[in-house]
């Protein structure tokens, strides 16, 4: 394909900035695309009832012509959970390490892809050439073995992706990063880096992830009974720890909870876990052996509502009864948000009798993401002529920003960018030259992008206030009452309660209905709106609430 030498290099974030999760960035140039990362987030607060929120990818919709492939990092579910969704508009090849594309094998069966999809394993240091790109994958260190880091070789220059890293001298999975590589491309000279801003906040290093080993050791020792360790089910090498704790101790070991199952399965094929024969039982074997020779591995480190980990502390887990003498270690930091669902986790496993360890109490989780001195290290050995801090909120991105000027970058080479965000690059210039389409798609149930603003809204309306239906039956011909008002209340008041204020109620619509009569309205939109006006009033004065209004007419 014939490119003009004005071709520039496109970078564009659909996700993964100013938030954390559903990361995903677009590299173009002339006519080809690839995507790096396919993410989810999981819903905050205010999106109530939604599942899972993914990427907007009109943009990729507008150019599927272009776009080539999508190129993993890791497997972890804010880097490759939206492929389900993707795949169904964009069926396009996937490139990752040999773990990652394990669980995305399992999670597109899952959803009946899988069949149709393409899956490319690449190994550490291999190159693959897309379009007029060419994709060298790296080894970094990270909460998931089998990450990379990305050299993306382009017409203009080399671009340097992090993906999620820290600095792992002793890793679990026995191969540090590629520091050599990555000093080679600095010094053969990176024109762009886009680097990990989660931990930016942190000053040092993050710890290594083998002293949770030796942590688990001490708890282990010192446990009389049953030993139950929640943590992230993609974390693979805390497994393997828990595993290797459990042996030293001469413990079997149990796994619970849907994804602990499947990542442990994906894990044990691969040869990413190294299980020692005979050691892993199933919950009702573990059930008829002594606890103190019992260990269970579960999910639910985030006090996720439907988790074996939660269901357990509610007495609602069908094979696990907490009892005094049980030891349960929380092995993960809260994710922002699930605090409180954890703390009432905790709180519940501590009224059963169980002694509970979590990270405040004793060193049972380190991050799998760099702190400062590591991130330091990383722009030291690049040296990038432009930088975009990425993976964070603003706040991370501004304070990655700061970090990288006090190296000594130029302020100008540094881009603060957001979702949708177009950057451009030729060999020597970077500018923000404009922003496509970019934002969340919310998924509920089977809906995808079904469920807006609008009716998040109503939804929140209802969960603070409540709904208040009025019921009313007319007569066509003579536009007099028939039947009702009749009132039907949900999380307003208790009806039986506030007789009085129902038929206050009822009194003012039967009074409304008969003025509408009076000035001969008809329109229903109009009498609908004076009956709501009507009842708002009234019921914010008596109560001080704003229950959501729907008046009901029915003509006959």
């Amino acid at each position: 394909m014939y490119l003009t030498n004005k071709a520039k290099l496109k970078i564009i974030p659909l996700g993964g900035l100013n938030e954390i999760g559903k990361n995903m960035t677009v590299f173009e140039y002339g006519n080809d695309i690839i995507v790096v990362d396919c993410g989810l987030a999981f819903p905050d607060d205010e999106m109530l009832g939604i599942d899972l929120v993914i990427p907007d990818i009109s943009y990729l919709l507008k150019n599927k012509d272009k776009v080539k492939a999508i190129v993993l990092t890791h497997g972890h579910e804010d880097h490759i959970g939206a492929l389900p969704y993707v795949l169904k508009q964009l069926n396009l090849p996937i490139y990752g390490t040999r773990l990652t594309l394990g669980l995305v094998e399992n999670k597109l069966k899952e959803y009946g892809l899988l069949r149709d999809s393409k899956l490319i394993t690449v190994k550490p240091k291999e190159t693959v050439k897309i379009g007029q790109f060419k994709i060298e994958f790296i080894r970094t260190t990270h909460s998931i073995a089998d990450s990379v880091a990305l050299a993306i070789h382009t017409p203009v220059g080399v671009i340097f992706h992090s993906g999620d890293f820290k600095i792992d001298y002793t890793p679990i999975a026995g191969e540090v990063a590629d520091f050599h590589r990555f000093a080679e491309l600095g010094a053969q000279g990176v024109l762009v880096m886009l680097c990990d801003s989660t931990n930016i906040e942190r000053p040092g290093y993050t710890m290594s992830e083998r002293t949770v080993g030796e942590t688990f050791d001490n708890l282990f020792r010192k446990a009389e009974q049953r030993i139950i360790v929640a943590t992230f089910a993609s974390n693979i090498h805390r497994v393997q720890q828990i595993i290797d704790s459990a042996h030293k101790f001469g413990r079997k070991v149990a796994i619970s909870g849907r994804s602990m199952i499947n990542v442990v399965n994906v894990a044990k094929e691969l040869g990413y876990l190294d299980i020692p024969a005979d050691i892993l039982i199933d919950l009702d074997e573990a059930n008829k052996l002594s606890f103190d020779k019992v260990v269970i591995i579960t999910t639910g480190s985030q006090g996720e509502p439907m988790s074996a980990l939660t269901r357990m502390a509610s007495s609602e887990h069908k094979k696990v009864e907490i009892v005094p003498g049980d030891t349960v270690i929380i092995s993960a930091s809260a994710i922002p948000g699930n605090e409180k669902f954890i703390s009432r986790v905790i709180n519940q496993l501590f009224k059963k009798g169980a002694e509970v360890i979590y990270d405040t109490l004793a060193d049972v989780h380190v991050s799998g993401h760099a702190c400062q001195e590591e991130i330091k290290l990383l722009h030291t050995l690049i040296k990038p002529r432009f930088f975009i801090p990425v993976h964070g909120e603003y706040r991370h991105l501004k304070q990655h920003a700061h970090l990288a000027e006090s190296l000594g970058m130029d302020p100008k080479n540094i881009f603060i960018a957001d979702n949708g965000t177009v950057l451009e690059f030729t060999k020597s210039s970077g500018r923000i030259t404009g922003t496509v389409t970019a934002g969340k798609v919310l998924v509920d149930g089977l809906g995808v992008g079904d469920v807006g603003n609008i009716v998040l809204r109503d939804r929140k309306h209802l969960s603070q206030d409540g709904l208040f239906v009025v019921v009313v039956t007319i007569s066509k011909e003579k536009r007099s009452i028939i039947a009702g008002p009749d009132i039907i209340s949900r999380g307003f008041v208790y009806v039986r309660e506030s007789e009085d204020l129902i038929e206050e109620a009822k009194n003012l619509v039967r009074k409304t209905l008969s003025q509408c009569e009076k000035d001969d309205i008809c329109e229903w939109t109009s009498i609908k709106t004076m009956i709501k006006d009507c009842l708002s009033s009234l019921l914010y004065e008596k109560t001080k609430r704003n229950p959501m209004i729907l008046p009901i007419i029915m003509e006959i």
